[in-house]
């Protein structure tokens, strides 16, 4: 069966994706060369210049594609739970956790990402993925213990923070949970302010 031009476009950008991913996880974005990923992608530089302006906008989706991954963890752990507020925030705490223990991750989206795209860049890319999850759990919690939402923003984004801080203390071997145990006296810290 042959596959159709969109499909086989879809399928070389997946390529390069993969590629790109695997080789900024083993080399860095800045020893990365665009003729390394052509190569480990199977496709022509033609090929990555068609899809991508230059190897930062790859990397950005390589970057997009990680931080949605993460995301989706994070949803499907805190709908599961069906319990309170505070409970889908700690599910979605767990899920954050074992999301960034994925190999390379924690470098590409808190390292690598804020160096090359710039930290308001991976701010919005954030926003548009875990970070707005956070934002609704951090809401409803406020809803349930009857908080007026000023300052939200603030102690989503000072939240995200921690949350970063601690996925790259554990994976430089810090307790993960220590670290759950103390995100979630933040959560609770903000729920009785």
């Amino acid at each position: 069966m042959r596959r159709s031009n969109k499909e086989r476009s879809d399928s070389m950008r997946i390529a390069l994706v993969e590629a790109a991913r695997e080789l900024f996880i083993e080399k860095g974005y800045a020893e990365t060369t665009t003729p390394e990923i052509v190569a480990a992608a199977g496709v022509t530089r033609g090929a990555l210049y068609h899809h991508f302006e230059d190897k930062k906008a790859l990397f950005r989706a390589v970057i997009e594609r990680e931080a949605g991954m993460v995301a989706d963890e994070i949803e499907i752990a805190s709908e599961a739970g069906g319990g309170t507020a505070r409970d889908a925030l700690i599910l979605g705490t767990g899920a954050y956790f074992d999301a960034m223990a994925e190999r390379g991750r924690t470098r590409l989206l808190l390292l690598d990402g804020p160096a090359v795209l710039g930290v308001e860049a991976i701010r919005q890319i954030d926003a548009a993925h875990a970070g707005s999850s956070l934002m609704e759990g951090l809401a409803d919690l406020f809803a349930t213990h009857e908080k007026t939402p000023d300052r939200l923003d603030i102690l989503a984004d000072l939240l995200s923070a921690a949350f970063d801080r601690a996925a790259l203390s554990i994976e430089a071997g810090g307790s993960r949970e220590a670290y759950e145990k103390a995100i979630y006296a933040l959560i609770d810290g903000i729920a009785v302010r």
